[in-house]
């Protein structure tokens, strides 16, 4: 069981520091962009330290494609989070909507 709940685990974390490098510096604008990419890379750093392992231990039990979309899942999750609570831009009813039939699509690829 530990083998298909570890991966799940460092994706979700590696979705957290890709997000912040990816996005965390729009809350800081009036840094020098040169200084926003050094961040961001530093951060993306972490990110790939959990994200390799997540992969290599999650194509044991999930295809690749499995993975894969159990990731956008995960970064989509993160994103509305960290959209709302760090950047103050809340989700609306559009938005909920795109990610459930996302959702619906994520279960297609599971479905046998």
């Amino acid at each position: 069981m530990i083998d298909r709940i570890l991966p799940l685990f460092l994706l979700l974390a590696s979705n957290i520091f890709m997000t912040f490098a990816w996005y965390g510096h729009l809350k800081y604008k009036a840094t020098p962009l040169f200084v926003a990419i050094l961040a961001s890379w530093g951060i993306a750093f972490f990110e790939y330290t959990l994200m390799v392992p997540a992969n290599r231990m999650g194509s044991a039990v999930y295809s690749v494609v499995q993975l894969k979309t159990i990731q956008e899942i995960l970064t989509l999750v993160v994103f509305a989070g960290f959209s709302t609570w760090y950047l103050g831009q809340p989700l609306k009813w559009n938005h909920y909507a795109a990610f459930a039939l996302i959702v619906g699509a994520a279960f297609l690829m599971f479905y046998e």
